[in-house]
């Protein structure tokens, strides 16, 4: 009895979930009235040949690795702006990395399923956002003078592993958290007077367009957390662990410090034991974890490799 009784409140929940779905054409053809309404051309929207202005930072000071730890005292004001410089392109080009894994991703969900569908309609228009952002992105690196900073091999092996064997829902996972992360960190760039015009720019376009993207990807990992085949939840729950903690590594680039003349690895140290930093990437994933937790995500060994990962508190 009490077995029969367990699977009957499972069902019940289920019936439940389903029922709060909401309707995945609508949410689309939303989505695409939103795109038609605000899409920016960054080419033409930005100011591409202005000059930089003295003083100004290229990432808020307090979203800088090394902010208020022993390291960051001792040095310049000059140096750390030109921390800032580096470190906005490292995140740019772990921006088009993340883009390219996406858009891949994208291209597997919409493979099997009615092009005429505002579903997949939207869906490649998102391909095309993220196009735009990719190249926005490598424009500003080369603007900023800076090197490119790629991922390690082994996380970009990584992620060609992932785009092969990851789930549905696991794609979705990933995708909010490259862009919730870093959309966070965003909003508090652009109003920033401290901030580089051009760095407010790209910041400002790139939040407008990916609120988009992440109601996509909400509402559709929603979903997918109510009807996949368990296998597959459980898949993602451990997969969206791992991918958690490669990205928590990938975020800083440690060529950072070196060309600004720092020891790369005592700066490490110091940025692993900054609760300053610690704070910062767990607010900037704190409606993300909460929205994974309440869907079902967070469980069982993932959510303790979300926690390993040090973006889960």
């Amino acid at each position: 009895m009490t077995t029969l009784t367990t699977e009957a409140d499972a069902l019940d929940g289920l019936r439940d979930a389903l029922g709060a779905l909401k309707d995945r054409e609508q949410v689309a053809e939303r989505l695409l009235v939103s795109s038609a309404k605000h899409s920016f051309d960054p080419d033409k929207e930005l100011d591409w040949d202005a000059p930089f202005e003295e003083g100004k930072w290229f990432w808020p000071p307090e979203l800088v690795s090394l902010y208020g730890t022993p390291l960051w005292h001792k040095m310049s004001e000059e140096q750390r702006i030109d921390l800032s410089r580096h470190e906005a392109a490292a995140l740019a080009s772990l921006g088009i990395w993340f883009e390219l894994i996406l858009m891949q991703l994208l291209v597997r969900h919409i493979y099997d399923k009615p092009a005429t569908s505002a579903h997949v309609r939207y869906a490649l228009t998102e391909i095309e956002d993220e196009c735009r952002h990719s190249k926005m992105f490598a424009r500003v690196v080369t603007r900023g003078g800076t090197p490119w900073y790629p991922v390690s091999r082994a996380h970009q092996n990584l992620g060609r592993l992932f785009k092969t064997i990851s789930t549905t829902p696991g794609s979705f996972t990933a995708t909010l958290l490259g862009e919730e992360v870093l959309d966070w960190m965003q909003r508090l760039t652009f109003p920033d007077e401290r901030v580089q015009p051009l760095i407010r720019g790209v910041t400002r376009i790139h939040v407008v367009e990916e609120a988009r993207h992440v109601r996509y990807a909400r509402e559709e990992l929603r979903r997918q957390m109510v009807t996949a085949p368990k296998w597959s939840r459980e898949f993602t729950r451990v997969t969206s662990g791992e991918f958690a903690r490669v990205f928590s590594i990938a975020f800083i680039n440690p060529e950072v410090y070196t060309n600004v003349g720092l020891d790369k690895r005592e700066a490490l140290a110091q940025v692993k034991a900054s609760g300053h930093r610690r704070e910062v990437m767990q607010t900037g994933a704190g409606r993300l974890t909460e929205f994974l937790d309440e869907i079902g995500v967070l469980r069982g060994a993932g959510r303790r490799l979300w926690k390993a990962s040090g973006l889960l508190a």
